[in-house]
């Protein structure tokens, strides 16, 4: 078991880059799209659809702050041509120049070539898709040995469920579609200790699809590697590890943007809680910025009996919108503030 986990581990540090690269490239291509950077454009008495010209990219990458400078922007275009993402519409130039030449990214004129393992990271994104916007998702907080894990499935549900959505003809079938899933590192056991099975061990998926990345996520291709947990950006450590029942620090595990939280389809649901303060205080504690999260809850507190809970980001106090807010600014509205606190959260969907 320890050699499959190990070339299991292997493999999917190998794809995980490419995965991530597949992804910023699909999420900068739609924003392209949006900002009508890409369209159909004429040149020397010829039309080429769905391209888009390099220099006026590159001012948008500086202008939506996604490079320093135009020549980290000419690098970050580079790696999606280096991984078959973009592509200069004559195949005429194999580096990217800030010049007004014509590119396009292979997905808008179907020249982007379908390996073995990017078939199985589409079919797998796919199946995100899917079970994220399920009503009745299947991924949920569920335990396994003692161990509560967010957003995981069990074997033998995720087979149902493909079988019932026609993903599979059978459970035969579906168990190696999910193996092929697991072993190119798209899904694990919620502790990385065994293969696919159908049963009821739990299953997450290593990747959020949805996250939104920064295009200088690019050149960070060392820091890429594979989680080895669910998607929260959280963990959670206990204040006093020797008492049972013990309240917990959240500690964050990546950096979190506005934009993550707000993006449509994100897993975070908005909630608003009304706290009203006792002599000593709300009972609750606010670190990080932009956004800023809760750290702590007092569990006998104001704030535990009004639903506050650490690992929730703070979306306003009192009306006043703190997302772009460090925890200081934040701390000071509730200090100075009335004793009764109407504050809006986000937290991500179990």
């Amino acid at each position: 078991m320890d050699s499959l986990q190990s070339s299991v581990k292997k493999k999917a540090t190998e794809i995980h880059y490419k995965a991530e690269v597949l992804i910023t490239g699909e999420q900068l291509r739609l924003r392209l799209h949006d900002g009508k950077l890409i369209k159909d454009r004429r040149y020397n008495l010829r039309t080429y659809p769905n391209c888009f010209v390099a220099k006026e990219v590159m001012d948008w990458l500086i202008d939506h702050k996604e490079a320093p400078d135009r020549g980290t922007a000419i690098k970050l275009m580079q790696k999606l041509m280096d991984h078959n993402i973009i592509h200069h519409v004559c195949d005429g130039h194999s580096e990217f120049k800030d010049a007004k030449l014509l590119y396009r990214f292979r997905k808008d004129d179907g020249t982007f070539p379908l390996s073995k393992e990017v078939k199985v990271f589409m079919r797998g994104q796919s199946l995100y898709e899917k079970l994220i916007n399920s009503e009745n998702t299947i991924m949920k907080l569920q335990e396994e040995n003692g161990v509560k894990y967010h957003r995981s499935v069990s074997g033998c549900d995720m087979i149902d469920w493909l079988m019932k959505e026609g993903e599979a003809s059978s459970r035969k079938e579906a168990v190696e579609l999910c193996r092929r899933e697991l072993e190119h590192g798209i899904i694990q056991h919620v502790s990385n200790r065994h293969h696919f099975f159908d049963s009821n061990l739990l299953y997450h998926f290593r990747i959020n699809f949805r996250r939104r990345r920064r295009v200088t996520e690019l050149l960070n291709e060392d820091s890429w590697t594979v989680q080895e947990s669910n998607d929260s950006p959280f963990c959670l450590r206990k204040l006093n590890p020797e008492q049972d029942g013990s309240s917990f620090l959240s500690v964050l595990k990546r950096p979190v943007t506005n934009e993550e939280l707000l993006s449509p389809g994100a897993p975070y649901l908005k909630k608003t809680l009304t706290i009203v303060g006792d002599a000593v205080g709300w009972g609750f504690v606010v670190r990080g910025g932009r956004p800023c999260y809760v750290q702590a809850v007092d569990p006998g507190g104001p704030a535990a009996a009004a639903g506050i809970k650490v690992r929730q980001f703070v979306v306003s106090v009192n009306s006043t919108q703190v997302m772009q807010s460090d925890y200081k600014a934040v701390s000071n509205i509730i200090m100075t503030g009335p004793r009764t606190l109407v504050m809006e959260v986000m937290e991500m969907i179990e």
